[in-house]
């Protein structure tokens, strides 16, 4: 069996999962998941593309697993406790597991960018979410969100553009 991925034939997921109003930053995100079709479990793989204007998620971080993005194209602002630093095409930056300094990429530039996202899939994972009252649980069922106090948001499904 081939294990060549053919990006460009695989269908994109539009749009977040987020509760509004935290969902319009990231209606027109597209992420395609390279390491689902290849069948990876233990890490995530996927070409992001955003759009001007677009985020790739609210501020956040996670507790179990560790993030690495390596922009190819185009320009994107990563937003963290640090500031702002505008990365390019062959900059990356890497999120370790249980770090508090959340973060985001933001194109706020006129042209589109793609960045290849790298993450663990670990078992007990949550993410907190730095600059709004939202929390992903670990066991996300039934609310795939929630406020830091427990109290649920509502699941509407997929929102894109």
């Amino acid at each position: 069996m081939p294990k060549r991925i053919d990006a460009a034939a695989l269908q994109a997921v539009v749009g977040t999962l987020y509760p509004p109003p935290f969902d319009a930053p990231c209606r027109r995100r597209a992420r395609t998941k390279l390491g689902d079709a290849a069948g990876l479990r233990q890490f995530g793989v996927n070409l992001l593309h955003l759009p001007p204007g677009a985020w790739s998620s609210q501020r956040h971080w996670h507790t179990a697993s560790d993030e690495f993005v390596f922009v190819l194209s185009g320009e994107v602002t990563l937003v963290s406790d640090c500031g702002e630093e505008v990365l390019r095409p062959g900059d990356a930056a890497g999120f370790a597991a249980n770090d508090a300094n959340g973060h985001c990429l933001q194109n706020r530039s006129s042209a589109p960018a793609t960045v290849l996202e790298i993450g663990t899939r670990v078992a007990g994972d949550s993410a907190h979410y730095s600059d709004i009252d939202m929390i992903a649980p670990a066991d996300a069922a039934p609310a795939l969100y929630t406020r830091r106090d427990g109290t649920p948001y509502p699941n509407s499904g997929r929102r894109g553009p």
